[in-house]
C-alpha cells in the first residue's frame, strides 16, 4: 500500500466524521475519539455508542490512517493509552477504525 492510498483512506473518512457530525447536531465541544478494533471490537462500539462510524481499512495501513485521522482532528498523541502495534494488529486482526463521541452512550 502506498502513500496515495493512506492519504485517500483518510480524507474520506474525515468526511464520513464531519457529516455524521453535522447530522447529529454536535455542539463546538463535541469530540470524536477514535479507535482501532477488530470485528468483534466495531460490533460492542456500534451497539454502545450512536453514531458510531465505522470503516474497514486494509491492516497494513490501518495504524497510518488512524495516525492520520487523528492528526486531521488535531488530537493529541500524549495520552496514547494503549496502541496496538503493527505485530498485533495482524495477530488480532485490526481492520477497522471506528469513531464514537464518548459523551453518546445508547440509552
Amino acid at each position: 500500500m502506498n502513500e496515495q492510498a493512506i492519504e485517500t483512506q483518510t480524507r474520506m473518512y474525515l468526511y464520513d466524521l464531519m457529516n455524521a457530525a453535522k447530522e447529529h447536531g454536535f455542539k463546538a465541544d463535541d469530540s470524536w475519539e477514535l479507535s482501532m478494533v477488530n470485528d468483534s471490537g466495531r460490533s460492542k462500539l456500534q451497539k454502545d455508542y450512536y453514531p458510531a462510524i465505522a470503516v474497514k481499512i486494509a491492516p497494513e495501513i490501518v495504524l497510518q490512517v488512524f495516525n492520520s485521522a487523528r492528526s486531521g482532528l488535531k488530537q493529541s498523541f500524549n495520552n496514547e493509552g494503549h496502541q496496538p502495534d503493527e505485530k498485533s494488529i495482524i495477530t488480532d486482526n485490526i481492520n477497522f477504525l471506528v469513531a464514537i463521541n464518548p459523551k453518546r452512550m445508547r440509552g
